[in-house]
């Protein structure tokens, strides 16, 4: 097998995608932003991390929508309740475990 043209292939997607993350980066530390914007800007990676997340935590035990209604919950108020990261997703997946074993025969 002829590895020169994958390797081609390999080198120009990884100059069409290296290009347009690059050169926005370069003009971008120029550009002075009003604090809102720049606040708006910085919640992004968050509001997209949620977005492709949050839909996979219904799925995560199939057959048992309700449990995983419950875990969901908890970890939205052990959030609203500022508690660290790893504590918020310790507390929905012992919420989780708990309905499970309870719930099942």
């Amino acid at each position: 097998m002829e590895t020169q043209p994958y390797l081609l292939i390999i080198l120009g997607m990884c100059v069409v995608s290296f290009l347009p993350r690059v050169i926005p980066a370069l003009f971008i530390s120029k550009v002075k932003f009003s604090p809102f914007l720049k606040r708006f800007l910085d919640l992004i990676p968050y509001t997209a991390m949620t977005a492709l997340v949050f839909p996979g935590i219904f799925y995560s035990v199939p057959g048992h929508m309700d449990v995983t209604y419950f875990g969901a919950g908890a970890a939205i108020l052990a959030a609203i309740l500022k508690l660290p990261f790893a504590l918020t997703v310790t507390i929905a997946v012992a919420v989780v475990l708990g309905l499970l074993y309870y719930q099942l025969p």
